[in-house]
């Protein structure tokens, strides 16, 4: 049987830029094992594979790695909702319109604007709100980044596992020669995993620059070495930051940079919310620009 596809690289306008994406708009009658052979073939961070609603929304999209299925990410619903509105899936977008995604870590709603030149810009809301996991010692995470434990900035947070909707272990790191430096050490991340502690790392620095912040992210366990552009782990960042920001309500913004190191340059604008201390949602979006089109056959 024939499956369309497109894909499309997401945090950017530029093509060969961002994140690569492949989405299937029409993924009825695949089986979880084929959509894990398709995801594997692709080899992206991520493929999306699209189905009717079963609660009443917009779409259940299902979030594959090479080597499984995700509850949420980032990327792929910026860029599955881009795919759809550029391909006339959700019908002629003239004005700002939001669709909602069913998905295992619950609904995510995008918001979908018109950027000119039938292009889109798309923007998440995290199903979840701000969860915490263990803190790690600055020791252990510079062994999984093969870095001085020295690199590790401890000013504002201990390298902290955090999610909303996917989780992530946070690390802060003193410069950006240590962020350029890093690499991941695959045993040090096995045996993180090992112990129950999600071996997904987001490294970041804070920079002066056109962004806020720059960052990477490496999750070699789930097929993905280093990742261009990672949406929620950049969401659960800022979703972070605000934590630990002494204002007890107030609005954040931030620009962040990733997938430079790897020659795909991505923009990621993250934003959130925090009122009498908690952190109530947190957004992230960007831009996206179609790569290619075709069919693929499954047998």
């Amino acid at each position: 049987m024939a499956y369309r596809y497109f894909t499309c690289d997401v945090f950017t306008r530029s093509r060969f830029g961002g994140n690569p994406l492949a989405v299937l708009p029409d993924a009825r009658g695949l089986s979880d094992r084929q959509m894990q052979q398709i995801a594997r073939e692709f080899n992206y961070s991520e493929t999306t594979f699209v189905l009717p609603p079963e609660q009443g929304h917009t779409r259940k999209v299902r979030i594959f790695t090479p080597a499984r299925e995700i509850p949420f990410a980032g990327h792929p619903n910026i860029g599955t909702a881009f795919v759809l509105a550029s391909t006339g899936e959700l019908g002629k977008i003239e004005d700002e319109q939001t669709v909602t995604f069913e998905e295992v870590a619950g609904l995510v709603p995008v918001t979908i604007s018109p950027a000119g030149n039938d292009s889109f810009r798309c923007e998440l809301l995290a199903p979840r709100g701000l969860t915490f996991g263990p803190v790690v010692s600055a020791e252990l995470a510079a062994a999984a980044l093969s870095l001085d434990t020295a690199d590790i900035c401890l000013d504002v947070h201990a390298p902290q596992v955090a999610g909303v909707g996917l989780p992530f272990l946070i690390v802060e790191l003193q410069d950006p020669v240590a962020l350029a430096r890093a690499r991941f050490h695959l045993e040090t991340m096995t045996s993180l995993n090992e112990t129950g502690i999600t071996p997904d790392i987001l490294l970041y620095v804070h920079s002066s620059g056109d962004a806020h912040i720059k960052a990477r992210m490496f999750a070699p366990l789930d097929g993905v070495p280093e990742d261009p552009a990672t949406g929620s782990a950049n969401c659960a960042l800022a979703a972070l930051l605000s934590h630990y920001d002494s204002a007890a309500s107030a609005e954040y913004n931030w620009r962040i940079s990733q997938g430079v190191e790897m020659g795909r340059p991505s923009i990621l604008d993250a934003r959130t919310k925090k009122t009498d201390g908690i952190v109530e949602a947190t957004w992230i979006g960007g831009d996206c620009v179609i790569v290619c089109e075709g069919v693929i056959t499954v047998e």
